[in-house]
């Protein structure tokens, strides 16, 4: 499975971005999948998940309200709308996606810089 990030940039606070992850390859068998952040000095987090079906999503606290995550199987393609950016926000954003079998493997992809200007 190969994912592909796009839509970030730079973006004063306040502003929004959208996210996209493009999924190539044996995307059959893929189930949760999810966006992820580093910012500079920090550990990986999770930003949101959403299920094989995209009827559970699963937020951190931290982006609650703001950020919309959807994916679109057809396309096998994963989005994040990110509305009232922080300078918070400010990372790299890479897009995860998850297949279950006897063992569980994650993919990821290669990341897409975001930045809020203050």
């Amino acid at each position: 499975v190969q994912l592909v990030e796009s839509g970030g940039g730079l973006v004063q606070a306040g502003g929004s971005l959208r996210l996209s992850c493009a999924a190539s390859g044996s995307t059959f068998g893929i189930s949760r999948m999810g966006w992820y952040r580093q910012a500079p000095g920090k550990q990986r987090e999770l930003v949101a998940t959403i299920s094989s079906g995209g009827g559970r999503t699963n937020y951190a606290d931290s982006v609650k309200g703001r950020f919309t995550i959807s994916r679109d199987n057809a396309k096998n393609a994963m989005y994040l709308q990110m509305n009232t950016l922080k300078p918070e926000d400010t990372a790299v954003y890479y897009c995860n996606a998850r297949i279950i079998g006897v063992y569980i493997i994650d993919y990821w992809g290669q990341g897409t810089q975001v930045t809020v200007s203050s």
